[in-house]
Parts: structure tokens; C-alpha cells; sequence
């Protein structure tokens, strides 16, 4: 005879704090966002793919990428997720959205914040512009977040 137990449910948090060593290309990538407000990307000599944040390797073509080029500023939406509810190691007031965004003259997508609370704006193919930050620290969190354009 099986006796049914009581369920429980606990609630709890793991933080898990981490150092990432960024190397060469991220230092020259988080370099130019925090000292000369541009976005950079490398080019792959054989495939002419732009990769945003750089890569030393084209992902395709296996080629080292050594040319450096900028992007733009603004870019378009991929893809997102809105945030609704707060904690203490959120960026931003909720709500929000994280989103894959790809840079005008970039072929790849990154993840950052789009700062904006009205869910309805929120569409694939929604064009964007970075903000930059007034004190730098060499980071990705550089560029604050972008907004809808």
C-alpha cells in the first residue's frame, strides 16, 4: 500500500558568481564601446560575414578573422523575450525585453536590453538604437540598453 505524501515546494535562489577571461579581440570590442562610443566587428576573409560581438574564427569558413570593421548603431530585432517581473539583479525596471539584435553591417546577432514597457511595440523586425552609458567601464553594459526607433 503506497501512502501518498504531502507535496513541498521551496523556493530559494542560486547565485553563481563568475570572472570571464574575455581575451584579445572581446578586450578590442569592449575597448571601442567604452572609449569611443562604436560597436566593432571582424570580417572573414573568405565568406565576408561580420561577426558582432567578434570571433577569431569564422563559425562558417573556419578562417582566422583579423579585419576589423564598425558597425552601426542601430540594428533590428530578431527575436525577444519581456521581462515582467523585478529582482535585485535585474538591469532594468521591469518591464522590459532581452532581444537578439543584429547591427546594421553585422551578419550575427547579440543578446542585449531593449528599454521599453509597452508590450504591443514589441515585434520581429522592430529597428533599434543603442544608448550609450556617461561612465564607461569597459563592458558590454557599456551601451545602457538600446530603444525602439
Amino acid at each position: 500500500m503506497s501512502e501518498e505524501k504531502e507535496k513541498k515546494i521551496y523556493r530559494g535562489r542560486i547565485k553563481v558568481p563568475y570572472k570571464h577571461t574575455a581575451g584579445d579581440y572581446v578586450e578590442r570590442f569592449m575597448e571601442a564601446i567604452g572609449k569611443e562610443d562604436k560597436i566593432m566587428g571582424v570580417k572573414c576573409p573568405k565568406c565576408g560575414k561580420v561577426y558582432v560581438p567578434p570571433k577569431m574564427v569564422c563559425f562558417e569558413c573556419f578562417e582566422k578573422m583579423e579585419e576589423w570593421t564598425e558597425v552601426g548603431k542601430q540594428g533590428t530585432v530578431e527575436g525577444f523575450t519581456i521581462i515582467n517581473h523585478s529582482t535585485d539583479v535585474m538591469p532594468l525596471k521591469p518591464p522590459f525585453g532581452y532581444a537578439i539584435i543584429v547591427l546594421d553591417g553585422a551578419d550575427t546577432g547579440f543578446v542585449h536590453i531593449i528599454n521599453e514597457s509597452d508590450h504591443e511595440k514589441f515585434k520581429k523586425g522592430m529597428r533599434v538604437e543603442a544608448v550609450f552609458k556617461d561612465r564607461r567601464q569597459k563592458k558590454i553594459t557599456d551601451i545602457e540598453y538600446f530603444k525602439p526607433i
